[in-house]
């Protein structure tokens, strides 16, 4: 009796991590990559470079580093996304063409992975496609006027914003804020 052979397909493909047709074809237009990647609690990009022997990261930005060095309290939201694209394109040395990895994110118009590549746009980056994103998709004022029509619930706006709060963060003077972060980084010496 002949035993069937099962054919295993790769680990991160069967646990649903990695898109190899996606990816191929990424890494097939030779260009670098710019790779964003959304966890539960920030935002990380890198500019990533085809290697046979494995990719090779040249350059990576940690939405963290808005938190340390910009006073910027980082969630996983547009406007630190957008802030966290602008960071990445003036750590970047290199400033020829490159292409937006999002991985398995869907691509949703104003999107958290859009607004990133906006802010490297913005930022002086080169990416093929375009990035045509409002600047209200990634203004902090909304979050701002939430907040103000969540004050009198105290519950749910210390569910929605206790982030925020014990952070020491006026959500009043957070638009403010992200224009001064802004300045900062668009100032700041590639």
């Amino acid at each position: 009796m002949r035993t069937k052979m099962i054919e295993l397909k790769f680990k991160r493909r069967r646990q649903g991590l990695t898109n190899y047709d996606k990816r191929l074809a990424l890494v097939k237009s030779g260009l670098e990559r710019v790779v964003v990647r959304k966890t539960n609690k920030r935002i990380i990009g890198q500019i990533v470079k085809y290697d046979e022997k494995g990719d090779l990261v040249v350059t990576g930005v940690d939405s963290n580093e808005l938190k340390k060095n910009y006073g910027w309290p980082s969630r996983r939201n547009k406007p630190t996304a957008y802030l966290t694209g602008l960071l990445l394109a003036k750590k970047a040395k290199d400033r020829s063409e490159m292409i937006l990895d999002m991985g398995l994110s869907a691509p949703i118009k104003n999107s958290i992975p859009f607004v990133f590549a906006k802010g490297c746009v913005d930022g002086g980056l080169k990416l093929r496609g375009k990035f045509e994103i409002q600047e209200a998709a990634y203004d902090p004022s909304s979050i701002a006027k939430y907040a103000g029509m969540l004050k009198k619930d105290e519950k749910e706006m210390r569910n929605r914003f206790g982030g925020y709060v014990s952070g020491g963060v006026s959500l009043d003077s957070l638009p403010k804020l992200f224009n001064e972060v802004k300045a900062k980084i668009q100032n700041m010496k590639g």
